[in-house]
């Protein structure tokens, strides 16, 4: 269930995740309109981003334990969260459209909303905390599909279609 206490691993995860998205708000996608993003999606990625925000900072069970294998459940958290860091060098160092932003990576779509919130869903596997694995499933909700429909109209201005 959790145990409430400060979580270091929590912060780094959530720095990892907020840092690039500092410097994209000096990079949005050039028709980048969020005008447009269903309402339904946004309340569930709103709600989504502060519920994992407090979990992963008030429950201490997602700070490092002995090794165990267990323990691969955080691996793969770290290893999603450096595919996340990958995706964002790509897209600033890109065009910066649309199209790039809602790019997928290593078959992975809509790489820039899908990589965090498996990274975050891992950690509440790892933590054995069910309020972070519930907040990650609002979020995704949410993010990915606000993501899906931003690759949808961004493949329909472009005449393309939205596979990678």
């Amino acid at each position: 269930m959790g145990h409430f206490g400060f979580s270091y691993v929590g912060l780094v995860c959530l720095l990892a995740l907020f840092i690039p998205n500092l410097f994209w708000t000096k990079n949005k996608p050039k028709d980048y309109d969020p005008s447009g993003e269903n309402r339904v999606l946004l309340a569930f990625e709103r709600v989504g981003q502060a519920w994992v925000t407090c979990a992963a900072l008030v429950f201490r069970d997602f700070n490092w334990h002995p090794w165990r294998a267990w323990s691969w459940w955080l691996v793969g958290t770290a290893a999603l969260l450096v595919l996340y860091e990958v995706w964002w060098f790509r897209y600033f160092r890109s065009e910066k459209t649309m199209r790039d932003f809602t790019a997928g990576l290593l078959g992975v779509p809509v790489a820039g909303a899908t990589l965090p919130v498996l990274a975050f869903f891992l950690l509440g596997i790892y933590g054995k905390v069910i309020w972070m694995v519930l907040g990650v499933v609002i979020l995704g909700i949410g993010h990915i599909g606000i993501h899906l429909q931003h690759r949808r109209e961004a493949a329909i201005k472009q005449g393309g279609t939205n596979n990678e």
